[in-house]
């Protein structure tokens, strides 16, 4: 319908308002500009112009196509992520190998990697649809298709969108068919996995201690949590004001990028971060109605991934940046200052857009019709 597509354009477009407004705030002065006013507010500007281009092209771009080049989307996604991991290739940044580029341009393939592995989750489900339910083609080789992704995404490491990445694959993997109990097996397998992740790296447990208690890690592990629920409650209702704010003043480490959302209740107060919320529910509420109106299962299941996955994104950024999940380090889409995370976003919902237009949609006119055509008559 109609609505559907304007409800899902007002909520990015705000969304992406809001980002640029907050990033003038929390970036008026940055360093790695050298002495250059708004110079992150800039290059988030290119990014946002990239990424519109590739939202435009994938909305005119025949979605059906992805499930032809399925092997290959994921492919290139896999190598990719395996080039990061290469010494020398791939930058590093707090300890974590997560990026490629050249100069000053930076791509972090993972948030990529992600909607590749969507596609082909989607795709395979949609070719194999009779074997849904058995171990082979229902679990273990999809299960596989979802490893070339998440593995090399928690070796970077970044646990936060590899358990991300592992979560929508494993929703996918419900909706289409695959039986329960398989699936409870990967949740059991991932969570020894993520045990074994947290146990080797320290940091990670630090983080997820420290959550229960941020009074007694405010100076170390729990320092941005503690900051971040100060800007919260300092921001009350209505808020400080837009540039008001203090926190980002050096106390609130990554204020424009994964915690960009306390400045909001900062500056803005209670009926922004609510306004915020609500635009991320308007944009699943669109995502699911444009998948239950696709043509077929592939497109069905695609726009169940992607925006499950921007909304789980959204989720877990929120949860972190309110304390009530370990710090993870994923940005808020459309919001943070993460040129990758940005573009893939807008690709996201291009590929939305485009199974939207070739939806199976009713008017309203038509609803009296079908529920007389589908009324349920007992039979006596």
């Amino acid at each position: 319908m109609k609505a559907t597509f304007l409800l899902l354009i007002l909520a990015v477009c705000l969304l992406v308002t809001l980002g640029l407004v907050m990033l003038a705030s929390t970036t008026y002065f940055i360093e790695e500009g050298r002495g250059e006013e708004y110079f992150t507010l800039w290059k988030q500007i290119k990014y946002l112009g990239i990424g519109a281009l590739g939202c435009a092209f994938f909305a005119m771009f025949d979605y059906s196509r992805f499930q032809r080049w399925r092997w290959h989307v994921l492919g290139v996604a896999g190598f990719l992520l395996a080039l990061v991991l290469v010494p020398g290739v791939g930058f590093t940044i707090n300890g974590a190998t997560r990026w490629l580029g050249v100069g000053g341009l930076r791509v972090q393939p993972s948030e990529f990697a992600k909607i590749a592995v969507v596609i082909a989750l989607a795709a395979w489900f949609a070719r194999n649809e009779a074997t849904t339910s058995t171990f082979t083609r229902g679990f273990i080789l999809p299960g596989l298709i979802l490893a070339v992704v998440v593995l090399p995404i928690g070796m970077e490491p970044d646990l936060g969108n590899a358990s991300l990445a592992a979560a929508v694959g494993l929703s996918i993997m419900f909706v289409a068919g695959t039986r329960w109990h398989y699936l409870l097996i990967s949740v059991l397998a991932a969570g020894s996995a993520l045990a074994g992740a947290i146990h080797y790296y320290p940091n990670r447990m630090a983080r997820i201690i420290s959550v229960y208690d941020l009074e007694k890690y405010k100076d170390t592990y729990g320092l941005q949590q503690w900051v971040a629920q100060l800007a919260f409650g300092s921001g009350g209702i209505r808020g400080l004001g837009l540039g008001d704010g203090r926190m980002k003043l050096d106390y609130l480490p990554e204020a424009h990028t994964d915690f960009i959302f306390p400045v909001v209740g900062e500056e803005l107060g209670l009926y922004a971060v609510i306004g915020t919320v609500l635009m991320f529910v308007f944009i699943l509420i669109a995502g699911m109605s444009i998948s239950s109106c696709a043509p077929d299962r592939f497109g069905k299941l695609l726009g169940f991934g992607l925006t499950l996955l921007l909304s789980m994104e959204a989720l877990l950024n929120m949860g972190v940046t309110t304390s009530l999940l370990p710090n993870k380090g994923l940005p808020l889409p459309f919001v943070s200052y993460v040129g990758s995370s940005l573009v893939a976003a807008m690709i996201i919902i291009g590929i939305l857009l485009n199974i939207h237009r070739q939806g199976v949609h009713v008017s309203w006119d038509q609803l009296p019709v079908i529920r007389r055509k589908h009324r349920f008559t007992p039979q006596i």
